[in-house]
């Protein structure tokens, strides 16, 4: 008979800056949420997760999948918003503009020297 041990999962440290951006997007999530009159059990159930899954994502916890969340913007009517992530890539576009070759510098061709003397 054998033993199996689930090891748990390992979530990488998150930067405090994406910690206070995953803060404030559960802050939004949360707030849709009660402007729509719904609880955290209806949308989990809407969703198809547990209850302590949305709390969680609500309270910005960094270990929520992108899946969960693109599926509670679905149940809150806001799912139009993730086509607005990373739509406009300006510092891609800039580094891809610097890679581009340069047109070449016309330099002046070289003309026999004028003699100043007219065929004749």
């Amino acid at each position: 008979m054998a033993i199996l041990f689930a090891m748990p999962r390992l979530t990488p440290p998150t930067h405090p800056r994406h910690v206070r951006q995953l803060s404030t997007l559960g802050e939004r999530l949360r707030a849709a949420r009660l402007r729509r009159k719904l609880t955290q059990a209806m949308v989990a159930e809407r969703v198809g997760v547990t209850l302590p899954t949305i709390r969680k994502l609500e309270s910005g916890d960094p270990t929520s999948s992108l899946a969960t969340v693109i599926r509670v913007l679905q149940v809150l009517g806001l799912a139009q918003d993730v086509d607005k992530l990373a739509a406009e890539d300006t510092l891609g576009r800039q580094l891809q503009d610097r890679e581009l070759k340069r047109p070449r510098r016309r330099t002046a061709t070289t003309c026999p020297p004028n003699s100043g003397d007219k065929p004749g």
